[in-house]
């Protein structure tokens, strides 16, 4: 292709695939770069951030899972492993979605969790011993981004938070919840950057893959 240099070698490096971000790409050129991965590659093929038309022609590639902007194909036999994806608000689960069906693709098992926010700790609560069951977390939050902080006083396992650009008044597009993860008094708590859900997904699975090399 004239347009891209795909990275097949990049599972070996750091067993990660290399992601297709469709957001100001062609359809053309998004269409050439899946099908190119499809038929040369090995690993699981993920496209992030798909526009509507773009999503249309990707699903005629036949893809195994698509939630919103994210489609994924040739998903990794089961790891074992397993992650909870835990979502503030449902205004948050275009992000979540993005991780989850990225951790997906990856082999994990992965629960979802949705609109149990700090607004209404009783309902963070109820699902709190299905979370602890979870070997980690991600906690998908906007507005003051209180979330992760709750949950990483409540939960040992690795966690790591995504600001979203969710929220009302100062919520400044997710820079106060990244900001207010960033200085969480919660110890142990790894942010990424607004609304990345994939790279969360990426950090978590090098977590899990971590548990499993270690393991017995």
């Amino acid at each position: 292709m004239d347009h891209a240099r795909l990275d097949f070698d990049r599972t070996r490096r750091i067993d990660l695939p290399e992601a297709v971000y469709c957001l100001h790409k062609t359809v053309e050129q998004c269409v050439d770069i899946v099908g190119e991965m499809l038929s040369n590659g090995s690993d699981a093929v993920i496209a992030t951030r798909a526009t509507d038309e773009q999503q249309q022609a990707l699903a005629e590639l036949a893809p195994d899972a698509a939630a919103g902007s994210i489609l994924t194909w040739r998903h990794r036999a089961p790891s074992g492993r397993r992650a909870a994806v835990v979502a503030a608000g449902t205004s948050d689960m275009p992000v979540a979605n993005e991780c989850r069906l990225t951790l997906e693709a990856l082999g994990h098992q992965v629960e979802a969790f949705t609109d149990v926010g700090v607004a209404g700790l009783h309902r963070l609560l109820a699902v709190l011993p299905e979370l602890e069951s979870a070997e980690a977390l991600v906690a998908v939050a906007g507005m003051e981004g209180a979330l992760p902080t709750v949950l990483a006083g409540l939960v040992a396992q690795p966690l790591v938070a995504v600001p979203t650009s969710v929220g009302y008044g100062a919520a400044f597009e997710g820079q106060t919840a990244l900001v207010s993860m960033m200085t969480s008094c919660a110890p142990g708590i790894a942010v990424v950057g607004i609304d990345n859900g994939y790279g969360a997904a990426c950090a978590t699975h090098r977590v899990l893959a971590g548990y499993q090399r270690m393991a017995p």
